[in-house]
């Protein structure tokens, strides 16, 4: 069984957000000592929003030397959706919107890795050229069994599904692709590209920025871990992953108190639920 994830919670995606803030600084330093880029990959959802949120404002007291060094940093897309890149169902283009376009320029310039729209017609193809650009990266499929990304931000859909990978769906069990094509996705749009279990869980930090409502039950199956939960993807990747951060803000549930005692229920001692 894997290593339960922590579980921060949070009263306000604010506050998600200033948290979120020193843990991808921490990511990044850590990718520094590693080599000299910081490689991430994002999901899109309400993260790149909050995202935006964590890296655009300087912290209180923050050392300048650790602020985002932007011009080091390699993005990825855990998944994409099959249109234009101005679409507005593009991961890329949120990312854009909410944060590549409001970068001061004096924090450099991000290398962004977006998907080729001249396979928009042909998911297949768009997942292996996208795959392509991955073994660019972190050098070739011959030599590199699994790349292993500085960090990857998820979201938590109130069905347990991640990137677009989904409950019960056949790319659950797909252990050779780095990235892989869905046509059929219960969430629209259907034709989409995602990065594949083994790539997610081989990051060296993986974290879940989960907000808004509807996520109480389903962070409760994965936390408790029983069957139902660790089949979900979320608990695959929990499963098969190391180190997790579940970063939670509890604006949007019902009763404020409802993740605050699903933390002390779910969570052993040894392991960190932070009320804020």
């Amino acid at each position: 069984m894997g290593k339960q994830p922590n579980l921060y919670s949070y009263p306000t995606v604010d506050e998600v957000a200033a948290h979120l803030r020193p843990y991808v600084l921490a990511c990044q330093k850590a990718a520094f000592q590693r080599h000299d880029a910081f490689k991430i990959a994002v999901s899109g959802g309400s993260l790149p929003a909050t995202l935006a949120k964590a890296l655009l404002v300087t912290g209180a007291n923050e050392d300048p030397a650790s602020a985002p060094q932007f011009s080091k940093w390699e993005i990825f897309f855990a998944d994409e959706r099959a249109v234009p890149l101005d679409h507005e169902d593009s991961n890329y283009g949120l990312l854009k919107r909410d944060l590549l376009d409001k970068i001061p320029s004096e924090q450099g310039t991000p290398t962004v890795h977006p998907i080729n729209v001249k396979h928009l017609d042909d998911t297949q193809e768009l997942a292996d050229q996208y795959q392509e650009a991955l073994m660019s990266s972190f050098a070739s499929k011959d030599s590199v069994k699994i790349p292993v990304f500085d960090l990857i931000l998820l979201g938590c859909g109130p069905d347990g599904h991640t990137c677009s990978l989904f409950p019960g769906h056949e790319l659950l069990r797909e252990s050779d692709a780095w990235v892989a094509a869905i046509e059929d996705s219960p969430k629209p749009p259907a034709r989409r590209i995602t990065l594949t279990l083994p790539v997610v869980t081989h990051a060296h930090k993986i974290a879940f920025v989960a907000t808004g409502g509807g996520k109480k039950e389903i962070l409760k199956k994965i936390l408790e871990a029983d069957d139902e939960g660790r089949n979900l993807p979320c608990g695959l990747v929990n499963e098969g992953g190391g180190e997790k951060d579940l970063q939670t803000p509890q604006m949007g549930f019902q009763d404020g108190e409802e993740i605050s005692s699903l933390a002390e229920s779910s969570i052993s001692s040894r392991q960190k639920a932070i009320q804020m």
